[in-house]
This record gives C-alpha cells, structure tokens and sequence, in this order.
C-alpha cells in the first residue's frame, strides 16, 4: 500500500482581548493595511474632489464646528469644519487643487 501525502495545514496564533486563538490566515488578512488611529488635528479629505474655497487662514484661532473649507465632489460642495477648538497650523491645500481621498489639506495645532 503506498502512503499517503499529508498536506500539513500550519495553524497561526491569533491573541483577541488576552484570548489565544488557533487559525488559518488567509494570504489577504496577512498583507492587508494595519489599523491606524487617526490623529484629530489632521483634516483628511474623506472624498476626492476640488478645493473651492478656503475660509481660513494659518494661525487663525477656530471653534468646533467652523467652517474651514468647501470641497466641491460630484457637483456638491461639502462643508469641511473644524473637528474642535484649536489654531491653524498649516493649510497644504490652496484654491482650485484637485485633491484625493485621504489627502492631507489641514493640520490643527
């Protein structure tokens, strides 16, 4: 009788809250973007679109909720305000800028 080839299947630890687990990873969880917390004082474009407007200037003192810019998306102008009291640091947009999802357009100090 001739013997059989195993495919050994190799297992990976997977620690939830203190838990250990054993599992198959699949190639895609491995390689996938690791879990970043977002830093409040950047103001990321959540969608692409184009700057049309900005109400704010470096150095300017905001309160939460201000408006600091309009991003104009799919023929709608989105208001991007102020995500609490702070002072502009630096504005990396300018007028008419064509910007991608995830840019970076305004940093709080």
């Amino acid at each position: 009788m001739m013997a059989e080839k195993r495919n050994p299947t190799r297992f990976s630890s997977l620690n939830v809250d203190g838990v250990k687990y054993r599992t198959l990873l699949t190639k895609s969880f491995k390689s996938r973007k690791k879990y970043e917390e977002k830093d409040p004082n950047k103001i990321l474009a959540v969608i692409p679109g184009t700057i049309v407007e900005i109400l704010t200037k470096n150095g300017k003192k905001v309160n939460e909720g201000d408006v600091l810019l309009i991003l104009e998306a799919m023929k709608m102008r989105n208001a991007v305000v102020a995500p609490h009291d702070g002072t502009i640091k630096k504005i990396l947009v300018k007028q008419n800028d064509i910007v991608a999802k995830g840019k970076l357009m305004i940093e709080l100090g």
